[in-house]
């Protein structure tokens, strides 16, 4: 049966391909071990992850008192090689920023991020999660769409409060 439009499908199903790193290992982010190469990592992926204010020191340790195991790194001989920010707020998940280092692109690094966070989300009760690409990011949106993800037909809208 097809997933209703709008759906994340079955990614933690997706089993690893031949010739994918199986030493990467899939972390839950750690501030002080990791904020510094995270956010190094975000400002070298390019348009596709835009730093904002809600990236600083501040707001990420204040997202980590939420839920601090919806942040994700993977680690390759101890060196951060990707990294995903999710959230839920008990109804709905987000993934806010994915990022890979882009030698380590189309070796699994991201999907296996996404299916750790998958699976965690689902833990929490989650049915239904959210992310955001740039309408003009093809191949994040060819990347999303491989792994089951649908083009929603929506707005999004913003407000800046703070």
């Amino acid at each position: 049966m097809a997933a209703p439009t709008g759906w994340a499908r079955g990614i933690s199903q997706v089993p690893c391909s031949a010739g994918e790193d199986q030493g990467m290992k899939i972390r839950t982010f750690d501030f002080e071990k990791h904020y510094d190469s995270v956010i190094a990592l975000w400002q070298a992926s390019g348009p596709g992850v835009r730093i904002s204010p809600s990236d600083s020191p501040d707001s990420i340790r204040h997202k980590l008192e939420r839920d601090p195991d919806l942040f994700l790194v993977a680690e390759e001989a101890g060196a951060l090689v990707g990294a995903v920010l999710g959230g839920y707020d008990g109804r709905r998940g987000m993934v806010y920023h994915l990022a890979v280092r882009q030698a380590e692109w189309h070796h699994g690094v991201g999907r296996r991020l996404l299916q750790e966070l998958e699976a965690r989300l689902r833990a929490k009760g989650c049915i239904k999660y959210y992310l955001l690409v740039t309408v003009d990011n093809s191949q994040a949106i060819a990347f999303y769409e491989h792994l089951g993800m649908e083009v929603m037909d929506l707005h999004v809208m913003g407000k800046v409060i703070g």
